[in-house]
């Protein structure tokens, strides 16, 4: 009785706290600076060190989750972090960017196209981070914001490179910069590339294409990149009007049945 009341008198054993994996979250701070930087440049009128910084943050953020899965090192705080890391490099950075450089000059209706974008791409990333487990992985819903982001850096990384200040292309990337953020909220299906997997053998010729894409990626970096992005945010588009001619399901929302979580969803 006596060692019992003793034992029940003991400080309880205080809870470890539970700490976050360095490596991945590590990406997605250098991710983040690269948003963050991308702005101090534009404020400085440094253009294609800001343009240059977003497609730096778009690389490492492909990184830091493949990163994450091949180290078994996912977590709830990392899928937040990248989520807000992607705000700012992808959402707030492109729309200041812009804003900037060309939009500013259009008075209420520039600043009008950057909010829509930068609201638009919160939007996508909460839609993204409540539907994780209802779309299908093989498509993303609506136009991912690297890529939108890609598109507005983009083009101001290739008007800079030819020597324009924005003057005579401010309507052009107030299209744009709308078409990027308004696409971003659609329910158009755009290829996510994640059904590639980096463990799987490839062959030989794989390899190959990838060497030939990087050496015409440097023939011209600014050209290049843009045309392969406007490709991409384009596709989507195609994507859908050809399953929609074919009478096909548009939604990618639980459209595979592939999982055995995702059965039944989409009946």
């Amino acid at each position: 009785m006596i060692e019992e009341t003793e034992h029940s008198l003991e400080a309880p054993t205080p809870r470890r706290s539970k700490g976050i994996y360095l490596l991945p979250n590590l990406v997605t701070l250098a991710a983040l600076f690269g948003g963050f930087y991308a702005i101090v440049m534009a404020m400085n009128g440094r253009y294609d060190l800001a343009t240059t910084a977003i497609f730096v943050a778009m690389v490492l953020d492909s990184l830091d989750g493949r990163i994450a899965r091949l180290t078994h090192t996912q977590s709830a705080f990392g899928e937040q972090m990248d989520s807000l890391s992607d705000m700012v490099s992808f959402g707030a950075a492109p729309a200041l960017v812009a804003y900037e450089w060309a939009l500013r000059d259009l008075g209420r209706w520039g600043w009008i196209a950057a909010f829509v974008y930068c609201a638009c791409a919160a939007l996508r990333l909460a839609r993204f981070n409540v539907n994780t487990h209802v779309v299908d992985k093989r498509y993303f819903q609506g136009l991912p914001s690297p890529a939108a982001a890609a598109l507005v850096a983009g083009f101001i990384w290739l008007a800079t490179d030819a020597g324009h200040t924005g003057d005579g292309l401010q309507w052009g990337l107030f299209a744009l910069t709308l078409y990027a953020g308004l696409t971003m909220v659609t329910n158009v299906p755009f290829y996510s590339f994640k059904d590639l997997s980096l463990k799987k053998s490839v062959p030989f010729a794989t390899l190959v294409l990838i060497a030939l894409g990087i050496a015409i990626i440097n023939i011209h970096p600014p050209v290049v990149l843009f045309v392969l992005f406007v490709l991409y945010g384009l596709s989507g588009y195609v994507v859908y009007a050809v399953r929609k001619a074919k009478g096909r399901p548009v939604s990618v929302v639980s459209t595979s049945t592939d999982e055995p979580d995702e059965r039944g969803l989409h009946e």
